[in-house]
């Protein structure tokens, strides 16, 4: 049964989708059957990945006028790898969310039907606290959170640890922290490494000791519809992401 993971931060730009696709793909590359589930209304992850949006989608999931596995697509260039794209639908998803009496379990419902088919099923998530946050973080048994190694890093980061707390206290009481991940880090600024070693003292073994370094080649890789390790596999992005798969398979050994 597949462990299923929601990448979460209410602050936007912070790396989470980069890491949904980064990290898929490079467990992908080591035999793991991946999922990806993109709950974010921008699709970043889908035309991350070179799939397009179309009527079979996570909106249609949720409000029940899809079966997830008939939304899920295979990656050609990635067997392993699989996605169920997002849709600019998802923006009216909150309200119609709101006025069903489980709104707050759908994805956790949706997901129960393919969660035999893979090892991890993760779920990027919009940069907000609204209720498709709230669904994936139901839905999840434990939360990546990336912080980005820049000004005002730790700013609201009580907010999403405010909301992990309260669901894990009355929605989903098995919820964990699967691990803080430090990105945008440039070791030639003094400013990153006081965010680093900020993180590493607050939350000790819950940061992952991979950091994700600033890398032109990780930054274009979505532009040409790619994971990093397909655009440049030598680029340091990949190998960061390719070190981060392994130390999370170690964790979840």
């Amino acid at each position: 049964m597949a462990k299923i993971i929601s990448f979460a931060n209410q602050k936007g730009g912070v790396g989470k989708t980069t890491t949904t696709i980064n990290l898929a793909a490079s467990l992908a590359v080591l035999d793991k059957r991946v999922l990806i589930v993109d709950a974010d209304p921008q699709a970043n992850a889908t035309s991350g990945l070179g799939f397009e949006t179309n009527e079979k989608n996570t909106y249609g999931c949720l409000i029940g006028d899809v079966m997830a596995r008939e939304a899920m697509m295979q990656s050609t260039d990635l067997p392993n790898l699989w996605l169920i794209p997002s849709s600019i639908d998802l923006v009216g998803a909150e309200e119609d969310l709101r006025s069903l009496e489980d709104g707050r379990f759908r994805m956790r419902d949706m997901l129960k039907d393919v969660r035999d088919e893979f090892d991890y099923i993760f779920i990027d998530c919009s940069p907000s606290l609204g209720l498709l946050t709230l669904n994936a973080i139901v839905a999840a048994d434990s939360v990546i959170i990336p912080v980005q190694c820049e000004y005002l890093a730790l700013e609201g980061l009580g907010k999403i640890l405010n909301t992990i707390k309260m669901t894990k206290g009355h929605l989903n009481p098995d919820l964990e922290i699967e691990g803080f991940l430090l990105t945008m880090y440039d070791s030639r600024l003094k400013l990153a490494n006081q965010v680093v070693e900020e993180v590493r003292r607050h939350f000790g073994p819950l940061a992952f000791r991979t950091v994700i370094t600033r890398n032109t080649r990780l930054s274009e890789a979505p532009s040409y519809g790619k994971p990093v390790l397909l655009h440049d596999a030598s680029c340091s992005g990949a190998v960061n992401y390719l070190n981060l798969a392994k130390e999370f398979l170690q964790h979840n050994a």
